[in-house]
């Protein structure tokens, strides 16, 4: 049986594109992923890498799969040495803006000078790039291996990253994420959490308030103590390098109530906070502690928060690891800090040097009509293969 020929650069992104594999905390809008990891191993094996796929435990129905190819790390004492080359990317998107998408997300568009679909910058795209980048490279001159990471969930809880160790022998020395950078170096970003705060209250006729406990009416005791919160963070903590150079928090989803002339007996708020590098998770969770022990004075029992999903900590590579110095050669620019946050503080764990860097503009991500352009794709493949070739050539 002869092996599948692997498709055109843009006949892999119109099918990258083409696979719905949204993650989202809300049941109906979650998508698995299975459809773009059985693609990538399709291809990545058409080149003859060893591939392994994995089914999460924290998520069934969703992957993440590793391709392998080159010399096999050196073991010592039975563990792998640290060697070659990690890419690594998500294959998960947000969902899709309904109505406010002029083209069909899922059918990759080429018009303006721009290809146009929902994971085209953010980030399933990066994958071609990575495949059409090496397709003519002899592996049989490597020195060191290449490793190619597919991780689901990053959009969410970042569950696929969590579960990493999970490969046996994944030890490279160093691993580019691919995130959309237009190809600058990103050597440090922002954490993330997400918390629901909920407020129970009691319900009655609106006719006399007394009666029941108004919940949107403790809420907005709530944020003003979190309004505080946000002022002390900005005040507290700052690094220069950051365009935002403050943790931050934001509201970002409010709901209460069911009627007008009803007490309101729950009200509940979304929100995510984003701490700086080095800042430990456990001091804004305490911080959020200390600036609510007013309500919980005042109303017993009425507050409560939960986290969404597990926090992800900031990350920060140092400025003169040999990383950042070849990405900044390569790329012609600078290595810059990110505001968002990357799967890189869990690929770093396995004990690389770590960086972000791939095609694209974090602008178009998680928005409508998301593109990437034609000029940046021939450019940002040298800049992959002159990667690839410095690192396991």
């Amino acid at each position: 049986m002869s092996a599948p020929t692997l498709p055109s650069f843009l006949n892999m992104y119109r099918e990258l594109i083409a696979a719905p594999s949204v993650s989202c905390l809300e049941p109906q809008w979650d998508i698995s992923n299975r459809q773009v990891i059985e693609l990538l191993g399709l291809w990545l094996s058409s080149l003859d890498f060893k591939v392994e796929i994995q089914e999460l435990e924290r998520q069934q129905g969703k992957f993440n799969l590793l391709a392998s190819i080159g010399p096999e790390p050196e073991l010592v004492a039975g563990q792998a040495q640290a060697s070659g080359l990690l890419l690594a990317g998500h294959t998960d998107t947000v969902p899709w803006d309904e109505g406010r998408w002029t083209r069909n997300p899922f059918t990759l568009t080429e018009a303006d000078n721009r290809l146009y679909g929902l994971g085209s910058a953010d980030m399933k795209g990066f994958f071609a790039f990575v495949i059409e980048a090496i397709r003519d490279l002899d592996f049989s001159k490597m020195k060191k291996p290449l490793r190619i990471l597919a991780t689901a969930d990053e959009e969410t809880s970042m569950a696929g990253a969590r579960e990493l160790h999970r490969f046996p022998n994944l030890k490279p020395e160093f691993a580019v994420i691919g995130e959309p950078t237009n190809m600058v170096p990103v050597r440090m970003h922002k954490g993330h959490t997400t918390d629901c705060v909920r407020i129970t209250g009691r319900s009655g006729h609106s006719s006399n308030p007394a009666m029941g406990l108004n919940a949107i009416s403790v809420m907005h005791e709530t944020l003003g103590y979190l309004k505080q919160l946000e002022q002390d963070l900005k005040d507290k903590f700052h690094q220069p390098a950051f365009e935002v150079p403050y943790p931050t928090l934001n509201f970002g989803h409010i709901h209460g109530g069911d009627a007008a002339n009803r007490i309101c007996a729950c009200c509940e708020l979304h929100m995510d906070m984003r701490p700086l590098p080095g800042m430990r998770i456990e001091t804004l969770h305490e911080m959020l502690d200390a600036h609510l022990a007013p309500i919980h004075q005042l109303y017993p029992g009425a507050l409560e928060i939960h986290a969404m999903h597990e926090p992800i900590p900031g990350y920060e590579c140092p400025a003169d690891a040999a990383l950042v110095k070849m990405a900044e050669e390569i790329s012609g620019n600078p290595a810059e800090p990110a505001n968002y946050c990357t799967e890189a503080p869990f690929v770093d764990a396995l004990g690389c040097e770590t960086i972000v860097m791939g095609p694209g503009s974090i602008r178009q991500a998680h928005q409508p009509d998301e593109f990437i352009t034609l000029a940046e794709i021939t450019p940002a493949q040298q800049q992959i293969r002159q990667l690839v070739n410095k690192i396991c050539f």
